[in-house]
């Protein structure tokens, strides 16, 4: 296989997250909720080759496209990443992702004792911050571990 040899199918309708950092790839598709049980057309590539990245992953889902909270929570652990959108097998959108100010009900606080782990109806909210997310209610800071907290 030659280095400019295309390694995936295009797909005729759908979403592309590229420039997702290496190895991050399977935590995308479990953001997104796809175990391959929903039927969708899924594409995986890990440790790519990049310009920009050096190693890269990259997943492609036929037949979906992304809603602002998967993006929003999407940035939070592919901050570098680019949301392609394609019709009929051209990108007829493309979206670097840019972090949120705050998070939502997408994150569980790792801290037992905060009120969000106490049965209470809390919803829970981070504010996002260069190292990661801080809880609002306990100021639990995330940071490298987020993937495994995400709640969706």
């Amino acid at each position: 296989m030659s280095e400019h040899e295309l390694r995936v199918s295009k797909i005729r309708n759908g979403t592309v997250i590229d420039h997702v950092e290496g190895g991050q790839a399977l935590n995308v598709l479990a953001i997104l909720g796809i175990d391959g049980s929903e039927g969708l057309g899924v594409s995986v590539g890990m440790n790519v080759p990049s310009d920009r990245l050096g190693r890269k992953d990259l997943v492609k889902v036929e037949g979906r496209e992304l809603s602002q909270s998967e993006v929003d929570v999407l940035s939070l652990i592919a901050p570098e990443a680019t949301i392609n959108i394609v019709r009929e097998f051209e990108v007829v959108e493309k979206n670097r992702v840019t972090r949120p100010d705050r998070v939502a009900g997408v994150l569980s606080c790792p801290n037992r004792n905060c009120i969000t782990n106490a049965d209470e109806p809390v919803e829970t909210r981070f504010e996002v911050v260069a190292d990661g997310v801080r809880c609002d209610y306990c100021s639990t800071v995330l940071r490298s571990d987020i993937a495994e907290h995400i709640d969706v």
